[in-house]
């Protein structure tokens, strides 16, 4: 039996008791503190793993979310249109807006060709009663061949024969006015006319959309104006075949059985009344295609701006 052994046997109990209560005390003084030191880092370890766990967890949940959801352009209802359908709709716009406004430039570009037509046209039928004198030739007083194919009954001799030469030219005179007023009206619509075709071909109205307003503007006024003109031109036609002189002049040609000197409108004063109605309709229409053009001119830029952005 050893020393330790034998000494706790004999030791009394209060001996014993007292013992194990110091032993007792050294091992709560140790746990303390080691409790005392150690706490707080096992703390921190814990709530800074919980923390790293819990972000973790959250960007799992994130990502299998997204994945889960369906892409963009499967549902074109609830998402919306992607960016790939919104440059479609905006090309196929803007390629709509082209279209229309080269058609309304093709409109407008003919009308113009025929505004210039229609007061060549006018000019024409102006211009061959002003250069027609219709003077009566007196060539069988030349005697000879001349008296037998141009003489007779049917030729003026003497002092009717200057009678007759002298009502032409008085008669020719007197219905020059309105023959160069309609020729002066109708050359500076033509050079007008023509102005405006330049214009459209060199791309003015494009950079410079009001030019179509003005030409509008001009071409309504235009149209308007071709009334009073029309008006004023067989008033004076018809001033001029009441004349004394026409009427003189028609007698002694009929009284010789001559025909065509009536005092009365003709075939060109009719056509040129007629391509005169004609140029009505072609100037208004010409002002209405002209706005058109314009809004088109409008429409297709602000559509390029649009692309431009959403490309």
């Amino acid at each position: 039996m050893s020393i330790k052994s034998f000494c706790r046997q004999n030791m009394p109990r209060e001996g014993r008791h007292h013992q194990r209560s110091d032993e007792y005390d050294d091992y709560e003084s140790r746990e303390g503190r080691g409790r005392n030191q150690k706490p707080k880092p096992r703390d921190e370890d814990k709530r800074g793993s919980g923390d790293r766990r819990a972000k973790q967890y959250r960007q799992r949940e994130m990502t299998t979310a997204s994945q889960k959801e369906p892409p963009v352009y499967r549902d074109h209802v609830h998402e919306g249109p992607s960016r790939l359908s919104l440059s479609f709709i905006t090309v196929s716009t803007l390629l709509i807006a082209s279209c229309f406004f080269i058609l309304m430039v093709y409109l407008l570009g003919l009308c113009q060709v025929m505004e210039l037509f229609v007061n060549l046209l006018i000019i024409i039928c102006a211009g061959v009663p002003f250069s027609n004198k219709g003077g009566y030739r007196d060539l069988a007083s030349l005697g000879g061949l001349y008296y037998y194919y141009y003489g007779g009954a049917t030729a003026f001799t003497g002092a009717d024969a200057d009678r007759v030469k002298e009502l032409d030219e008085l008669f020719h005179q007197i219905k020059q006015p309105p023959y160069i007023f309609t020729m002066a009206c109708a050359g500076v619509l033509m050079i007008y006319a023509a102005t405006m075709f330049t214009l459209g071909i060199f791309r003015v109205p494009y950079h410079w959309p009001r030019v179509l307003l003005g030409e509008a503007l001009l071409n309504f006024l235009i149209g308007l104006g071709y009334i009073p003109a029309l008006a004023f031109y067989f008033i004076k036609l018809q001033e001029t075949y009441n004349n004394p002189v026409c009427i003189e002049r028609e007698q002694m040609y009929k009284s010789k059985g001559h025909k065509g000197f009536d005092c009365q409108f003709h075939g060109a004063d009719i056509a040129g009344g007629i391509f005169g109605v004609l140029g009505v309709i072609v100037f208004i229409l010409g002002a209405v295609l002209a706005v058109k053009a314009f809004r088109s001119v409008q429409v297709l830029k602000k559509e390029r701006t649009n692309a431009d952005n959403n490309l």
